[in-house]
């Protein structure tokens, strides 16, 4: 990869963490709780217009190691 192009990830990584303070201490505790096989992701997006968007999908063991290679890929980014 790049390396500028990581190093523009990097800093738009941060500045969403600036923005969004909540969102990563909710995403470590799915990752330290809920990421199992089984369990129901919903995901829900409501634009301005407010025709909302909704999905989910339940956890299977391939979805559960794929999320924790890429958990472990960020940790080295």
């Amino acid at each position: 990869m790049n390396p500028m192009v990581l190093l523009q990830m990097q800093q738009r990584f941060a500045q969403f963490q600036q923005d969004h303070p909540k969102f990563m201490p909710f995403c470590g505790a799915v990752r330290d709780s809920a990421l199992q096989e089984g369990t129901v992701i919903d995901v829900k997006v409501t634009p301005p217009d407010g025709k909302s968007l909704a999905t989910n999908i339940r956890l299977t063991a391939n979805d559960v190691e794929t999320i924790r290679m890429l958990l472990n890929s960020d940790a080295n980014l």
